[in-house]
């Protein structure tokens, strides 16, 4: 389960996060994502499921918003995450080092495992190469050379659960448990799930839309 909200939304806060992740641990979750100092240390108390850790920071003149430098590395394991999960994208990060630099400086200051989230097949391959010990496909669709899809790229999972040997995790827009299943059933290690559970106020949107007053709304009708 990914653990997460976004300051404005209605859930954002580390007791809410906490108390989100008992729910998932309840329902069968086995590990966490998490996003934030604050949120990471609050789950790692209630919880000992293994936590991928995530920090995401924008800087000016790169795309990179996933825990993009050491300054958020140093801080999610300080935290207390498992594994530290990073952009491995072929986008420029903000601090100029390639992927596989900033892998060699991580691994020169920490001994977790790290995770490169991925949008296309070249990249993952990259980032193995580089030296992350796991792939998600968690950023398709999120760099402009990637597919735009609604759905979860399972082309992408396919292709990189046959290219390689390291585990690959399913992220990204899997909102059904079919396609939990699929993807599964296409050699995923496991699967992300998040917006799907974890936004009440997305999960309330679908099912508002196909109301009597929803339908007149999306058509436009009073």
């Amino acid at each position: 389960m990914s653990c997460q909200a976004l300051p404005g939304e209605p859930l954002c806060g580390p007791d809410f996060m906490a108390a989100m992740a008992v729910a998932a641990v309840d329902g069968g979750a086995v590990g966490l994502r998490a996003n934030g100092v604050e949120d990471i240390a609050a789950i790692k108390r209630v919880t000992t499921l293994p936590l991928i850790g995530i920090i995401k920071r924008d800087y000016p003149g790169s795309d990179v918003y996933i825990t993009p430098t050491m300054a958020e590395v140093d801080a999610i394991v300080e935290a207390g995450a498992d594994i530290v999960a990073t952009d491995a994208t072929h986008q420029a990060r903000p601090d100029g080092l390639s992927f596989e630099e900033f892998v060699v400086a991580i691994r020169k200051r920490h001994k977790t495992l790290i995770m490169g989230d991925v949008s296309t097949l070249a990249e993952g391959v990259d980032a193995v190469r580089a030296g992350a010990d796991i792939v998600s496909t968690t950023l398709s669709g999120y760099t402009p050379y990637s597919r735009q899809l609604t759905g979860p790229d399972f082309t992408l999972l396919e292709a990189l659960v046959h290219a390689l040997e390291s585990p690959v995790i399913a992220e990204g827009r899997i909102v059904l448990p079919e396609e939990c299943a699929r993807a599964f059933s296409l050699g995923a290690y496991a699967t992300v799930i998040g917006s799907a559970i974890t936004r009440p106020q997305d999960i309330v949107r679908r099912f508002a839309a196909v109301t009597p007053r929803g339908a007149v709304a999306a058509s436009g009708g009073q």
